[in-house]
């Protein structure tokens, strides 16, 4: 009885009914020949024939560009690459300053600005000594007058404290004709193929001359900010009051075969951070450094505010080469498209499309039910065992039962 529950006792095996019909034949053979056509068709477009390796690649770049500007306390100055493009930023990066707030300080007392500072009415306001993370100074415990109307608790401190505010215009928006030049030199380890975005086939005297351009010149590896910047969807007057982020896009997509060779790089760009200053609370991006400088005998700084826009070079991409092992591997899985070829009909057979009579013919055609075949006796009379001496088994069969005789021995006969 478990046995029989649990379908233990039983074994499916396919049946093949051939069913003489002209519009399932041809149904038959217009799916399959679909089917074909969708499998090659993403075969080629996906290059499922191919091997694929991942791009290994390394970055260098090189800023060139020379700036006239007008810096309040300052005056007019001339900046070149080592003014405007700032620390090092990282991997893959680099950076150049499009606005700047400059404070000569020297050490002193002077009213902390607010928000950062406590506003105050008295010195009793006031605690001598106090400090945070987010004071410029060690207050004295004085209270003195910011501005006319205010008053805020007097720190120690490099004096004059920053001004918070960014000039606008961009002081340094003559940035946007300054131009880059990306060495990306790529390797794929499985095929041992190296390439660089600067081409074989370029020269010094063309390197010289070329400027990047999506249309006229898509292989040229020298870009003006301005471009990547527009590129990118953006003004650059706009991004230089606060600064930002920008992204530079190279994307290997490489056929390694020999008749279908082909290994160029494709740029792209898009902006990284969040610009709007209403949607985030430190919008832009910008860092400090200081020049000191010793005056009278008394020390004294020049502290930056830098603004400016920091360029991520990203490099993606592969390379594929023919397989035969993954051919095989694409081709075995997508044989199995073709039983949707199968279900379909056998659905289309199963619902209203046939008459009742043809449905249930199929149907008995396809499932067939077949009882195992155990021998047995169709029937036993009454034997006396002392009389029994031969059981002979029957040449005849009915209904899948052995037949047995009981022979009778010598005994009987004499009898």
């Amino acid at each position: 009885m478990p046995c029989t529950l649990l379908n233990l006792c039983e074994y499916d095996t396919q049946k093949l009914v051939k069913i003489k019909n002209v519009r399932l034949g041809s149904l038959k053979w217009t799916l399959n020949g679909v089917i074909l056509m969708f499998i090659c068709i993403m075969m080629l477009w996906n290059k499922e024939y191919q091997k694929y390796d991942p791009v290994q690649s390394s970055v260098t770049t090189k800023v060139k560009g020379v700036a006239n500007i007008t810096i309040p306390d300052i005056g007019e100055v001339v900046w070149d690459v080592v003014d405007y493009s700032g620390p090092y930023q990282g991997r893959n990066s680099f950076f150049v300053a499009t606005n700047v707030i400059v404070t000569n300080q020297k050490q002193g007392k002077c009213p902390e600005v607010l928000p950062h500072g406590k506003q105050c009415q008295t010195d009793k306001d006031c605690e001598e000594g106090l400090s945070n993370q987010l004071n410029h100074g060690v207050q004295t415990g004085a209270c003195v007058k910011l501005d006319i109307q205010k008053k805020t608790c007097e720190v120690t401190a490099w004096c004059p404290i920053e001004n918070k505010r960014n000039p606008r215009p961009a002081i340094l928006a003559s940035a946007e004709n300054f131009t880059v030049m990306i060495k990306n030199n790529i390797r794929f380890p499985a095929f041992n193929y190296i390439r660089r975005n600067i081409l074989p086939e370029m020269k010094e005297t063309d390197l010289k001359g070329c400027i990047y351009n999506r249309y006229k010149n898509p292989y040229c590896p020298i870009f003006r900010l301005g471009d990547i910047v527009s590129e990118a969807k953006e003004k650059f007057s706009e991004i230089a009051v606060e600064g930002g982020v920008i992204g530079i896009q190279i994307n290997w997509d490489c056929d390694l075969n020999h008749i279908f060779h082909s290994c160029l790089p494709k740029y792209s760009f898009r902006r990284l951070d969040e610009k709007e200053s209403n949607r985030t609370l430190y919008p832009g991006l910008n860092f400090r450094f200081a020049r000191y400088s010793i005056v009278n005998g008394e020390q004294q700084r020049t502290l930056f505010k830098m603004y400016g826009i920091r360029f991520d070079v990203m490099v993606f991409g592969k390379a594929g080469k023919f397989s035969i092992i993954q051919l095989i591997i694409y081709i075995g899985s997508t044989l199995s498209y073709y039983a949707l070829t199968t279900m379909f009909l056998d659905w289309l057979i199963g619902t209203g499309c046939y008459s009742k009579e043809a449905k249930q013919n199929y149907t008995e055609r396809k499932f067939e039910v077949i009882q195992d075949q155990e021998e047995c006796f169709l029937c036993v009379s009454f034997v006396d065992e002392d009389q029994l001496r031969v059981v002979k088994k029957s040449d005849g069969k009915y209904n899948g039962l052995r037949l047995y005789q009981a022979v009778p021995s010598q005994t009987d006969f004499n009898r």
